[in-house]
């Protein structure tokens, strides 16, 4: 049997793009848990070049980058494809994943910037939210009629976006703003393919969130 093992944290999006995929095509593997300010050996080893999890392991070769992951699970193990069969739809799978990993750290630092820069980092948010209420006019998934890569790359916004503005009181999406993605974000988070792999508990990345928040907000008065 192959030896597959992935590096990562419980909290990680991407962390749990990789989780995902090895769950849709029924891998085996053991997941060790990083301590991200105290890098390990074994991470350090594996990822020499962004020092970042997650890393999967896959019969004691490290392969990096979350999607670039997902893809390698995909053509590597047998089960249901995750990216689609159409050289278009995989095309456009590809460019939405891009698009929205791209788009994750800005969101992020969002809620932890402070007046002008906050004003001006929602602006950018807003722009990305705008294209995708666009996008998603309709649809159920965003590329094709199953769910795939521009699904799991959408992760973040599906699930870790609304938990981080309960958590820090900072609203960016509202239904009255963008209609379509908030109806898509609802069907997300209750597709069967969510349900039968689930995404982290909301109570515990609240918790973790806030938590984040109450630090940063300690530093920055330490300033």
């Amino acid at each position: 049997m192959a030896e597959v093992k992935l590096l990562g944290v419980w909290y990680s999006p991407a962390n749990h793009r990789v989780e995902w995929a090895l769950k849709i095509k029924g891998v085996e593997y053991e997941f060790i848990e990083q301590d991200l300010q105290n890098k390990s050996p074994l991470l350090l080893e594996s990822n020499p070049v962004h020092r970042k999890i997650p890393v999967l392991i896959h019969n004691g070769k490290p392969i990096c980058e979350s999607l670039i992951i997902v893809e390698y699970i995909d053509e590597t193990f047998e089960g249901p494809s995750i990216l689609p069969k159409d050289p278009y739809d995989r095309a456009l799978a590809r460019f939405w994943s891009k698009y929205l990993d791209d788009k994750v750290p800005a969101v992020v630092d969002t809620f932890f910037l402070k007046e002008e820069e906050q004003e001006k980092a929602k602006e950018e948010v807003c722009e990305m939210l705008k294209v995708l209420d666009n996008e998603l006019k309709d649809k159920k998934f965003l590329v094709g009629d199953n769910f795939g890569l521009a699904d799991i790359a959408a992760n973040f916004v599906g699930h870790w976006l609304g938990v981080f503005q309960e958590a820090t009181g900072v609203e960016l999406v509202t239904s009255e703003k963008f209609p379509n993605f908030c109806a898509w974000r609802d069907e997300y988070i209750n597709c069967s393919q969510v349900k039968e792999y689930p995404l982290p508990r909301r109570d515990e990345l609240l918790a973790f969130v806030q938590a984040r928040a109450r630090a940063a907000a300690s530093a920055s008065t330490q300033k």
